[in-house]
Parts: C-alpha cells; sequence; structure tokens
C-alpha cells in the first residue's frame, strides 16, 4: 500500500513539475517584453541608453520568435536613430520576415531598416527596391510612409538615383508637417535637382533659402547655401557670376573652412572661360590653404582638385599623365577596401561573440539541468517524508476523534436509556448494529477495551455485527413517514448505498463525525460525498440536503 502511496505522490510531483514549467516560462517571457516595451520608449529620444539595456539582454535568453523580432527591431531603430553605420544589423531580416503577415507597422518599420542595412553592406541598388515596394504598398500609415521617403531619399541619394528622388521629396513635403523639417526637404530637392542637371529649377530654390536663411538671421545656413548656389552658377556657365558670389563669400568669410573649395571653385570658372594661368594661379592658392587646413580631407579635396590640374598641365604641354588620376582613385579605392574589411570584421567579431555566448548557454544549460534534477531529487525525498508524516498524524487525530465520537455517543446512550423518542431509538438501534464493536476490538487499547465493556452492556445483542441497514432504513421510515422509501423512489437511480446511508443518517440527526464512526469512513471523506450529493440533486449551496430532499417528495 505505502509503494502504491508512494508510486502516486511521484506521477503527482512529476505533474505538478510539467504544470508548473510552462507557466514559468510564459512569466518569464511576459517579464523580457515588458522590459523590451520599455527600452521602446527610450529607442529615439534616447538610443544610447536604449542600446545599453539591449545590450544587458541575453538574446539566447529570448525564446519566442516574437521576442527576437521585437529585439532586432530595437537594436536596429537605436542604431538608426544614431546615424550609426548598420553593418551589423543582419539579423533586421528575421524581424522583417516574421512581421510580414503579423504586425503591418512593425513589418514597415523593420523593412526601412532592413534596407539600410543593405545599404550600409554596399547593396545600395537592393536597398532601393526594397524601399520602392515598400512605399508602392497600399494602406502605409502616414507615419510609417515619412520614414521610408525620408530613407528612399537619404539611399537614392547617396547612390545618385536623384530624378527619383525629386518625387519621393514633393510627397514628403505633403505629408510631413514639420515646419522645420520643410526647410531641409527644400534643400534636399535642391541638391536632387542640381543633380538630375536640373540646374534652373535648383536656381530657384537655393535663392529662396538664401532669402530665409537672411531674413531669420541664420548665418552659416546661409553660408552652405550660397556655397552650394556657387556650384549651380557654375553648371550653368554663368561664371562670372559665380566668381563674383565667391569673392563675397572670401570677403565676409575669410576663415572659413571651405576655402580650398572657394578658390578651387574659382580656378575652375576661369578654367573653363578659358584663362588657364588665372586658374592656375587660384588653384594654387587653393593648395596652399589645403596644405594649411587640419580639417580638410585631403583625398575628398584631390577627387575634385586632380582632374583639374591635369587639365591644366595638358593645355600647357600638351600631354596627361594618368598617375595623378590613379593616386586619387588608388587611395579611394584602398579607402573602401579598408571599409570593407573592417565591415568584415565586426561580422566575424559579432559572429565569434555569438559562438561564445552559445558555448557558455550550454554549459550553464547543463550545470542548470544537474542543480534542477538534485532539487527535484531533494524535493521528492522532503515530500514523502512530510506526507508519511501527515499522514501518520492524520491517522492519530481521526483515531482520537473517532474515540471522542464514540464515548459521546454512549454517554448519550446510557443517559437517555429510558427515552422513547424516535431519535434516541434509532441511536440504540445503531448502536446495536454498528460495527462500533468491531472498530474497538480491532484496535485492543485500554481505552477502547473500556469503550467495548460500556457498549456490551446497553441492550446488544450484535455480538460485533456491521451495521443491518435494512432494519436502520425500516426504522427511518417508520419515524419519518416513509423518508427512505420515498428518496430510493425518487433518486435510488442517482444516488449510491452509501450516499443514501449519508442522508438517512442526516436525517436522523447525526453529526459529519458521527456519520463518519458509523459508516467507517473518514470525516474528509463525508464532506466530499455530501458536495456530490449536491452536485447529482441540484441542491443550492446554502439549502440545506435533507430539507431539499423532503420537499422534493410527494405527500
Amino acid at each position: 500500500m505505502e509503494k502504491e502511496n508512494y508510486r502516486c505522490l511521484l506521477q503527482l510531483i512529476f505533474v505538478a513539475f510539467i504544470a508548473i514549467s510552462p507557466i514559468v516560462s510564459c512569466s518569464h517571457s511576459q517579464n523580457q517584453s515588458r522590459i523590451l516595451s520599455d527600452i521602446e520608449t527610450l529607442v529615439y529620444s534616447n538610443p544610447d541608453s536604449a542600446l545599453a539595456l539591449l545590450n544587458d539582454i541575453d538574446v539566447l535568453e529570448l525564446k519566442a520568435d516574437s521576442l527576437k523580432a521585437f529585439y532586432y527591431l530595437l537594436t536596429a531603430s537605436a542604431h538608426k536613430a544614431k546615424e550609426s553605420p548598420m553593418v551589423s544589423d543582419s539579423l533586421i531580416r528575421f524581424s522583417f520576415e516574421y512581421y510580414k503577415k503579423l504586425d503591418h507597422n512593425r513589418f514597415l518599420r523593420s523593412g526601412d531598416l532592413y534596407a539600410l542595412h543593405l545599404f550600409w553592406s554596399g547593396n545600395g541598388k537592393k536597398s532601393l527596391q526594397l524601399l520602392d515596394s515598400l512605399i508602392s504598398l497600399p494602406n502605409v500609415p502616414d507615419s510609417c510612409m515619412i520614414r521610408l521617403l525620408q530613407s528612399r531619399i537619404g539611399v537614392g541619394g547617396a547612390e545618385y538615383d536623384c530624378e527619383k528622388n525629386i518625387g519621393y521629396i514633393k510627397s514628403l513635403q505633403e505629408l510631413d508637417k514639420d515646419s522645420t523639417n520643410q526647410i531641409d526637404y527644400l534643400y534636399q530637392l535642391c541638391e536632387n535637382y542640381q543633380f538630375a542637371d536640373h540646374s534652373d529649377s535648383a536656381l530657384l530654390i537655393i535663392d529662396n533659402l538664401i532669402d530665409y536663411a537672411y531674413s531669420n538671421h541664420l548665418g552659416n545656413d546661409q553660408f552652405k547655401y550660397t556655397y552650394e548656389k556657387i556650384g549651380i552658377l557654375e553648371e550653368l556657365g554663368r561664371y562670372e557670376e559665380s566668381n563674383t558670389m565667391t569673392d563675397y563669400v572670401l570677403e565676409n568669410a575669410p576663415h572659413n573652412s571651405a576655402l580650398p573649395y572657394l578658390y578651387f571653385w574659382k580656378a575652375l570658372n576661369y578654367f573653363n572661360m578659358g584663362r588657364v594661368d588665372q586658374s592656375a594661379h587660384e588653384l594654387a592658392i587653393a593648395d596652399s590653404c589645403a596644405k594649411y587646413k587640419m580639417n580638410v580631407d585631403h583625398n575628398y579635396y584631390e577627387s575634385f582638385v586632380g582632374p583639374l590640374r591635369e587639365f591644366l598641365a595638358y593645355r600647357k604641354n600638351g600631354r596627361i599623365r594618368i598617375s595623378q588620376l590613379a593616386t586619387v582613385n588608388n587611395s579611394q579605392r584602398e579607402l573602401f577596401n579598408r571599409n570593407e574589411y573592417a565591415r568584415l570584421e565586426t561580422e566575424q567579431n559579432v559572429l565569434k561573440q555569438e559562438n561564445k555566448a552559445l558555448t557558455f548557454k550550454a554549459q550553464n544549460e547543463r550545470k542548470t539541468a544537474i542543480l534542477i534534477i538534485v532539487l527535484l531529487v531533494c524535493i521528492i525525498i522532503g515530500s514523502y517524508a512530510l506526507w508519511i508524516i501527515q499522514k501518520r498524524k492524520r491517522k492519530t487525530i481521526e483515531a482520537e476523534e473517532r474515540a471522542e465520537t464514540l464515548q459521546k455517543m454512549v454517554d448519550e446512550l446510557s443517559a437517555s436509556h429510558t427515552s422513547s423518542s424516535g431519535q434516541d431509538s434509532l441511536r440504540r438501534a445503531m448502536l446495536q448494529q454498528l460495527g462500533i464493536i468491531k472498530m474497538v476490538a480491532e484496535t485492543p487499547t485500554e481505552q477502547n477495551r473500556d469503550m467495548l465493556r460500556k457498549l456490551s452492556s446497553i441492550e446488544s445483542d450484535t455480538e460485533g455485527a456491521l451495521v443491518n441497514w435494512a432494519n436502520v432504513f425500516e426504522i427511518i421510515d417508520n419515524l419519518y413517514s416513509g423518508f427512505y422509501t420515498r428518496l430510493h423512489d425518487s433518486y435510488g437511480d442517482v444516488l449510491s448505498d452509501k450516499e443514501e446511508q449519508i442522508i438517512v443518517l442526516m436525517m436522523a440527526g447525526f453529526s459529519t463525525k458521527e456519520i463518519s464512526v458509523i459508516t467507517s469512513q473518514t470525516t474528509a471523506t463525508i464532506y466530499t460525498r455530501k458536495s456530490t450529493i449536491r452536485k447529482k440533486l441540484g441542491v443550492p449551496e446554502k439549502e440545506n440536503i435533507v430539507e431539499f430532499v423532503r420537499q422534493g417528495q410527494p405527500d
């Protein structure tokens, strides 16, 4: 019996462990989701803090695909907000695929970020194709469309897809009503007009921007727009106007960082006007300024100046040297190779970190598994020991309660020996037929032997036999107008024999403890059977079972 109980206990613990595991896992996932949602509020306002919090999360602990997709989305969003290179955000593609049919807004956000990753990884053409396809989708919210258009214009400018950019910028001007952004959009439109060979349109816009900066006392912006106008005038062939504007800037801002480029514009204008000597003179000044300017990117500067220098040499001696141009080209190529190497190294470092994390995670999981097994064994042993103790304690309490109830019943019977009431008669009959004598005799303690002597002195001729329920039912019928017969006829096909016995004893006024002694069942079992009776008969929770049964019986 004890082995069977032990096996049942193990099964219960195992079932409980299996049931609790998904609950714990679900709770952990909910906590992770809540943390990521909190981080989302910081992504655009404070991307550095968002990235710091994201770095504290072990992505390997994110078991659900929804959490992984959200994590990659937030990481890429923070990089975009910081205007950082997004080469390492290759996993944003996972978010893009995950949200495709689940969340339209997040699908558009992740698509925007995936396109930027492609651009930073050197695949500008594919980036533009993806952005174009997203922009053309129906039912794109304005907030998402603004982000997509902004990204498309940025990538399109870098890839010199300026003709298409012009239409997108005009759409953006209509969607985004933020007045501070409108000036930026106007400047972007000017640049794209210029590179798309619409210099007349670019000139009209740049004049408006110069007037705006002047009227609002924006000195730096006014200088930027004026510098841009110098190049536009040169492209339109208005070289004298371009030089005049250059001289105006040199007079009013003689120490600005663009000095080498300003003199370069003059050199280029003079060259196009056929004034080679003046062009060479201005170019020499530009070289001199670039030499002593610490913040000048000399490779970038040479990419402009190198060709002009060779053209001047050709006009002077009739030949072109390729070495100077090759130097600039090789320098640019070397810079590209270095950037590509840095990108690959970054990706390799990310893979190494992921491999280390996986190894560390596997080791931790093994240790955790061993710890769980040890804890589970301890819990099983402790639970079994506690169960044995509780079982013995419960048996002791039940034995004491049974002895106390028996004593009370004997005392009541002795005190009412001469009474002729119905319930007293039933009690005497029950004591005569109960298995009380047998139960007492089976445990021959001194207390029970004394109880046996008392029971034997009462009008008893049972000789330890079990209760004769037929006689009890007959007595109940005689005392309570055929209660048992009507109960059995009405509910005999619903109630079990033990349930009918309990109702009969309740009718006779026996308490729950007394019923447990009479029927040789525990008190807890009697309570359980009462609940079962209520369900079978439809007795409301607060209504008395006996009263309910009597009300339902015909008179």
